[in-house]
């Protein structure tokens, strides 16, 4: 990884960050498998760098604040990936994140509609690719961007190692 330069690092955190969501949203769509709330919730680091590395494109500003912000994006995904990794092998039990659709229940009606909705649990694993979960496949994509912010970061800084 050495070798990379900054905006390699940056574009392959944008386009990495397209390919993931987009992933998620065709896996969901188009092949019709219901997420989990945690899986939604391990959606939000790859939009909100997305919308980072956007604003740093046009306001090339402090690339160090830059790199720091993707770099809590990341260690977020990474916690949060390894929590719900935890759930899926059944090491951790399921949260009230896991086990709620919807906190907008005002009416009678409300809970009713809630009752009939499928409520997709954390630990079961709907979709996997060579034999593992997307969790796990984003414990270790979360790994990869985490070091590739901090790539950035060390560029941002002229640190070099």
């Amino acid at each position: 990884m050495d070798n990379l330069k900054e905006n390699n690092c940056l574009q392959i955190l944008f386009i990495s960050s397209i390919l993931i969501l987009g992933s998620a949203l065709i896996i969901e769509y188009i092949f019709g498998y219901q997420p989990c709330n945690l899986c939604k919730i391990e959606r939000v680091p790859y939009l909100l760098s997305i919308i980072i590395l956007i604003t740093n494109y046009f306001f090339k500003g402090n690339q160090t604040f830059y790199a720091i912000l993707l770099i809590l994006i990341f260690s977020f995904s990474i916690i949060i990936s390894f929590y719900h990794l935890g759930i899926e092998q059944g090491l951790i039990n399921e949260s009230i994140v896991c086990k709620t659709k919807s906190f907008n229940l005002l009416t009678k009606e409300d809970i009713l509609n809630s009752l009939k909705e499928i409520n997709i649990s954390c630990k079961n694993v709907a979709f996997k690719i060579l034999g593992l979960s997307l969790t796990t496949y984003n414990v270790l994509l979360s790994i990869l961007m985490f070091l590739l912010s901090i790539k950035i970061y060390t560029f941002g800084n002229g640190i070099k190692k």
